[in-house]
């Protein structure tokens, strides 16, 4: 059973940003720069926090996962966006 989660990220160095990104676009929509939706099992959601680990500096970057529960369609309800609608929603997703 797959759970969905916003990931958010503050990534000082440029780099190490790139890098954090590019662990997310594995495994989920990016929302905004710095923001993803992922829809994850529990053994992804494991990976991808020890992936973004592995790729901050635990003393000056930090990332949040909010966890937003099973129901999609409820997950998806519970963001309100002002301004520019969010991207299309993707059917599939490449883990790496």
């Amino acid at each position: 059973m797959k759970k969905h989660y916003l990931v958010c990220y503050d990534i000082t160095e440029p780099k190490r940003l790139h890098r954090v990104c590019r662990v997310l676009k594995g495994y989920g929509e990016r929302w905004q720069y710095s923001i993803f939706f992922c829809s994850l099992k529990t053994i992804d959601r494991v990976r991808l926090e020890s992936d973004i680990k592995a790729e901050m500096n635990l003393g000056d970057d930090r990332a949040i996962i909010i966890d937003l529960g099973m129901d999609e369609t409820a997950a998806r309800e519970a963001i309100t966006v002002i301004g520019q609608p969010l991207p299309p929603i993707q059917t599939s997703f490449l883990v790496i």
